[in-house]
């Protein structure tokens, strides 16, 4: 399905019951919804779903290309408005969770829970800005292909290349269709993000993180970090998995997710 948000065409899927609790899925850089099908597919009997392909990626338009996270999450925002849900389980994973937890400081009104998924709070530090404005710079220039093949050493743990090939694969064709003018405007939005680890204290709902054991992007550290400052938060390392552990390992990562959103759902307390 397609609506016009923010003037821009925004691509998303709903599955399950409209009566089911609503979980809405943000995806990673620079990837789009399909990357969070094992997800779906584990909820969609029991839990109203929303994947959605932010601007610039998947099937969503791409515009002028100039984005920042408030942009995605206005965009959010207005989905959620769109889609009558006027709370929900926000789970988002690196770039989404970034955006998840902007949206978290800026609309905390709008959550029932939070999911985490290797992410971090902390803004880019000089030579992470640095690294983004060179990728950008390169991408427009030389387009997805060298990008492409770079970014996926750095997300996937080495095994997961010969045990899971499809995985990578399905990542490999999201990454290469996307727009190298999406790309790059990502790029520079996500060096610009804001810090959001003070308001980390302040969240008062639910929240689960999860990180791949050997998430070299967000490192278990940092979700450790996060965990320190978020009320009751609960954490677990996925093991065999590196950046992308929700397609690394699916059952693992399923397990903690729908065991956590069953005790949200029954409003069981969250230790």
């Amino acid at each position: 399905m397609r609506v016009t948000i923010n003037n821009i065409g925004i691509e998303y899927e709903v599955t399950g019951p409209r009566t089911g609790l609503p979980v809405v899925f943000i995806h990673g850089f620079p990837f789009g919804k399909e990357m969070w099908k094992p997800q779906v597919n584990a909820l969609k009997r029991d839990y109203y779903v929303i994947a959605y392909d932010v601007r610039g990626h998947g099937s969503s338009e791409v515009g002028d290309g100039q984005y920042s996270i408030e942009y995605f999450v206005d965009d959010f925002i207005a989905l959620l408005d769109h889609s009558k849900i006027s709370r929900a389980v926000v789970a988002g994973l690196s770039m989404g969770g970034y955006i998840a937890l902007r949206a978290m400081e800026r609309h905390p009104d709008r959550f029932r829970a939070l999911v985490l998924c290797d992410t971090r709070s902390e803004a880019d530090n000089n030579e992470g800005k640095i690294k983004r404005a060179a990728q950008a710079k390169s991408v427009k220039a030389d387009g997805m292909k060298t990008f492409t093949d770079l970014f996926l050493k750095n997300i996937f743990y080495e095994k997961t290349f010969k045990d899971n090939p499809h995985a990578v694969e399905m990542i490999r064709t999201s990454i290469e269709k996307t727009s190298p003018l999406a790309v790059a405007g990502t790029l520079l939005a996500l060096a610009a993000r804001t810090d959001t680890t003070s308001s980390l204290y302040t969240i008062n709902v639910p929240t689960l993180i999860l990180v791949g054991q050997h998430d070299a992007l967000t490192p278990p550290s940092a979700s450790h970090a996060m965990k320190e400052k978020i009320p009751n938060a609960e954490l677990h390392i996925i093991s065999n998995a590196a950046h992308i552990s929700n397609l690394e390992n699916v059952e693992e990562f399923n397990a903690y997710l729908l065991s956590f959103l069953k005790k949200v759902r029954d409003k069981v307390f969250i230790p």
